[in-house]
């Protein structure tokens, strides 16, 4: 497909219009896929938080990315990499459960000391302390015995202290 065949937005800017699958990967032009975040999505932090965790909950990782993405690009410069950490959480579950035992460890590591900044004030409730632990373990579990022997329910972590 040459970029001229790139779906696109009215400003030009290039968008996928193609299927997902509930991994994120593009699926063929007219198949079934799930459904994704609309990139013109609004959410408030708390409205962001509980989404993506429903999205983590129901193995949707690469979803729950799109909408912690939107979060950290709306977010106020003091929060945002936060949400920025928080979105390559999603990622680095994304890469785990597409069995990219490489790609996965990097980004729960990069994503720890993203959030680990927030330790002192968490914002919005955020479990900093325990999804920075539960990141480095899972991290450093994949990295010593791969991918193999973690179960799809190891992969959905609280986002929040409570609930």
């Amino acid at each position: 497909m040459s970029n001229g065949d790139r779906d696109r937005d009215g400003a030009g800017r290039a968008r996928n219009a193609r299927p997902r699958d509930e991994l994120g990967r593009p699926l063929p032009r007219g198949a079934q896929g799930v459904p994704t975040t609309p990139d013109d999505l609004r959410l408030t932090p708390d409205e962001a938080l509980a989404q993506a965790q429903e999205l983590l909950d129901q193995g949707r990782a690469f979803h729950a990315h799109e909408v912690l993405e939107g979060a950290w690009k709306a977010a106020p410069e003091a929060e945002r990499e936060l949400w920025r950490g928080l979105a390559q959480l999603a990622v680095g579950l994304t890469h785990a459960r597409r069995g990219n035992a490489t790609g996965a460890p990097r980004l729960l590591g990069r994503a720890a000391d993203r959030i680990e900044a927030y330790a002192a004030a968490p914002p919005h409730d955020v479990d900093v302390t325990g999804l920075v632990t539960w990141s480095r373990a899972l991290a450093a579990r994949i990295d010593r015995d791969g991918l193999g022997g973690v179960e799809p329910d190891a992969l959905a972590p609280r986002l929040r202290a409570r609930g």
